[in-house]
């Protein structure tokens, strides 16, 4: 893999943030963007105890998913205030996904501030808060709206890896989902390295961008960006998520959204093994006319 560092600023302009990042569908961190925000100051584990404590939410191992596994399905279920407690006490592999907790606690969004200036299209319904333990992992996906987000982290450091979405085949993209067969886990130990691109030997054609979040870093992902993250301490980030601005960016986010995934949940019940099989197949095919075009 050829992985780059994602540019760092403390701030830009709007129009130079479109012509150099937004326009070009390339990451950014922005370390000044939520310095202004409340939610810099007074979001800790301490004040959303006090506010969705007692809130169930859905938490979720450190496994891949496999023939039978829907997107997005959670592994169990617990009051926000004791998983809280859970990952404060240290290592603890286990995540928050998608979790909506502004449904809950409305007066929260208050406390930060959507940079109309930078891009345009902004989800307002839809602002996620995104938590894991020291060693939960987000395997390496793409987000199946095909949204733009700014991605501000909190409490916590992330080791978070990058690729843009025509690397797809180079990241043996399962067809039919936003994930891949191979797994990132640890990618930066040199052993399990090895091993993954004697599995996957595409992979090493793939470009990224590699980059370590912080309190307070705004991570810019264009749209059908594919990430892995790492979490390095115990910690949270909000991602707000804005709509492409091309109708066909709409419509094919859509698609996914609505239509890709319905229809991949539907096979994994009725002929799960035989649908994994035909994916695993179509995936390493594609992969190997990557490496067949790289060698011409």
């Amino acid at each position: 893999m050829d992985l780059q560092p994602v540019d760092r600023v403390e701030a830009i302009g709007g129009a130079e943030f479109r012509e150099r990042y937004y326009e070009p569908m390339r990451p950014l961190v922005i370390t000044g963007l939520a310095k202004p925000w409340p939610a810099f100051r007074k979001w800790n584990w301490e004040h959303f105890k006090s506010v969705v404590g007692e809130t169930q939410v859905g938490v979720y191992n450190n496994i891949k998913s496999d023939a039978y596994t829907p997107i997005n399905t959670a592994d169990d279920y617990m009051p926000f205030g004791r998983y809280i407690d859970m990952i404060r006490k240290g290592p603890a592999e286990w995540r928050i996904f998608l979790f909506n907790i502004f449904e809950h606690a409305p007066g929260l969004t208050k406390d930060f501030d959507w940079p109309e200036e930078l891009m345009k299209g902004w989800v307002k319904k839809f602002p996620m808060l995104f938590v894991g333990g020291k060693g939960s992992v987000t395997h390496m996906h793409f987000d199946i709206d095909l949204s733009h987000i700014i991605h501000t982290q909190f409490i916590g450091r992330k080791r978070v890896l990058l690729f843009p979405f025509g690397e797809q085949h180079k990241l043996y993209r399962k067809p039919w989902e936003v994930l891949s067969f191979v797994n990132f886990e640890n990618y930066f130990d040199e052993d399990h390295n090895k091993l993954e691109l004697q599995k996957h030997p595409a992979l090493r054609l793939a470009r990224g961008y590699e980059v370590i979040l912080e309190h307070g870093d705004s991570l810019f992902m264009p749209a059908g960006y594919w990430h892995h993250m790492e979490y390095l301490d115990s910690g949270f980030a909000m991602s707000l998520r804005a709509l492409q601005s091309t109708l066909g960016g709409k419509l094919k986010g859509a698609w996914y959204l609505f239509g890709m995934r319905h229809i991949d949940t539907l096979m994994k019940k009725t002929a799960p093994e035989w649908w994994f099989n035909m994916k695993k197949e179509k995936t390493f095919k594609a992969a190997d006319k990557e490496l067949e075009t790289f060698a011409q």
